[in-house]
């Protein structure tokens, strides 16, 4: 086996596990679309992975750029951040972990930033050649860097933008007998765009209605090898919405669903990035039947008592020919004063051998709020 094919083996066994898809050989009716980077695409932090991995349009925190850049402005308290951990397949891997390090600010009442760190660890893997002759050890590791700018443009509703920079380094250098270096770390440029509205509905102070969606990921091809063998990222749309009704003071609930729907080919046949996006709607083999199944639903419902215990449980949902990712989610919350710390834990529906098994996340959050006196804004 050439080396290249080894990174690209690599690569297609990276992609299958972080996406909890199954390698499906010569059943054809299975038409999963696969990617460069899918870790871009897991759920980093344990509140929004508790609720299914529905993210869009619930209630801001520090984790909202990465769900979407236009909830960012809508955080109550003026700067803070978040940190979390996910051990990933931990039922068959033991030294496989994501981790985000996220921290916004508040610049003024209608504007934001925020800089956030997603890193993935491998683990330890030894390569070998074509007679079984050892190639060298290598951790791989995948890490993004985002800076995200969020803007409210009324009292209901904000817009963000966040440019990414990916970095993937799968193989390191490998190098092959005629010296020349067949396998080498991949990079590229991406950024995300979102919209957020929330609004009070008329007629009642308790119930609130929001909306968002969030193009993800809309970025160049990445290779490991060549010019001549790119892959598409994940440029990934979301639609959601989230209904909040207050019980009573101290008793509310959240009811939240997101769409999602890749914006790649199912059949990568050297489209460009922007045709790919647009062709991605109505290019699936079996037509529009097709095109529905390539659509993920995310649900949750989140629990709050006096706005700091917090209970939630949702439901991922993926069609069989799609990749078959079908599992419950629970969690819990804590929040006091300026910190918070969330749990998660992943129940698989669909067998009990799921890679994804008993996957737990931890996340913990501070957020502060400045003196009224030094709260500024551009209109006032």
């Amino acid at each position: 086996m050439k080396l290249r094919g080894l990174a690209v083996l690599a690569a297609v066994i990276v992609g299958n596990l972080s996406f909890g898809q199954s390698i499906t050989g010569r059943d054809t009716t299975n038409r999963v679309i696969t990617t460069a980077v899918p870790f871009l695409t897991i759920s980093p932090d344990a509140r929004n992975s508790a609720l299914g991995d529905a993210g869009a349009a619930n209630s801001p925190d520090a984790n909202s750029a990465y769900w979407n850049p236009a909830k960012l402005v809508f955080i109550e308290e003026d700067y803070g951040g978040g940190l979390s951990y996910t051990p990933w397949l931990g039922k068959i891997i033991n030294d496989m972990w994501i981790s985000y390090l996220t921290g916004f600010y508040k610049i003024t009442r209608e504007q934001a930033v925020a800089l956030s760190l997603k890193y993935f660890d491998l683990g330890d893997i030894s390569f070998r050649g074509p007679n079984n002759e050892p190639l060298g050890d290598f951790r791989p590791r995948e890490f993004s860097l985002d800076l995200t700018y969020s803007r409210m443009l009324t009292e209901n509703l904000g817009v963000g933008l966040t440019g990414r920079y990916i970095h993937s380094n799968l193989t390191g250098a490998l190098t092959s007998q005629s010296g020349t270096v067949d396998a080498r770390p991949g990079t590229s440029v991406a950024a995300d765009l979102g919209v957020y509205y929330n609004k009070q509905l008329q007629g009642t102070r308790n119930n609130t209605l929001a909306m968002a969606a969030v193009i993800s990921n809309i970025g160049a091809k990445m290779t490991y090898t060549d010019s001549n063998n790119k892959d598409f990222i994940p440029t990934n749309l979301r639609l959601g919405t989230a209904f909040t009704t207050e019980v009573d003071m101290f008793n509310s609930f959240t009811f939240m669903v997101d769409f999602n729907k890749l914006l790649v080919p199912t059949v990568d046949e050297g489209q460009t990035v922007l045709a790919g996006m647009f062709g991605s709607f109505t290019d699936a083999p079996g037509g529009f039947r097709e095109e529905l199944h390539e659509i993920i639903v995310n649900m949750g419902i989140e629990y709050w008592y006096n706005k700091t215990f917090a209970g939630r449980v949702g439901y991922f949902l993926e069609a069989r020919d799609k990749g078959n990712r079908k599992y419950m989610t629970m969690g819990v919350g804590f929040r006091k004063d300026r910190f918070g710390v969330d749990v998660a834990y992943l129940v698989p529906t669909n067998g009990k051998e799921n890679p994804l098994a008993e996957t737990v996340r931890f996340s913990l959050l501070m957020q502060v709020e400045k003196a009224a006196s030094s709260r500024k804004s551009v209109t006032d």
